[in-house]
């Protein structure tokens, strides 16, 4: 089953631009741990991940009445904001819990990918 996962910075990370080298570095080892992880488990793997630009760099479209509106900035405002996303492979959605403990300490959200076919 899909999984996609959204990694939510929910101010209690520090900013990316506010962390150190060091700080910076380690957060890039526990997404590699992640990697490992995913990898060394059987019926898991990892179809796409990507850290995401800041809120503010977005851009919303929304449809209303048949008329598009395209804005600049995020879809709603609020304190959290995406910052990134993974889509995973992998059996059940107990396997995917296990395995989202190594990233580091984000709010997520997971949700299984529907197929309509």
């Amino acid at each position: 089953m899909k999984y996609v996962v959204l990694l939510m910075a929910d101010g209690e990370l520090p900013a990316w631009s506010g962390m150190s080298e060091d700080e910076q570095g380690a957060m890039i080892e526990q997404f590699g741990e992640f990697d490992r992880a995913c990898q060394a488990r059987e019926g898991v793997e990892i179809l796409a991940g990507e850290a995401l630009g800041a809120g503010d760099t977005s851009t919303s479209i929304r449809t209303r009445a048949g008329e598009r509106h395209v804005t600049d900035g995020p879809y709603a405002e609020a304190v959290e904001q995406l910052g990134g996303f993974y889509l995973l492979e992998a059996p059940d959605l107990d396997v995917v819990l296990e395995l989202l403990t190594v990233l580091p300490a984000y709010d997520m959200q997971v949700s299984p990918v529907v197929d309509p076919y």
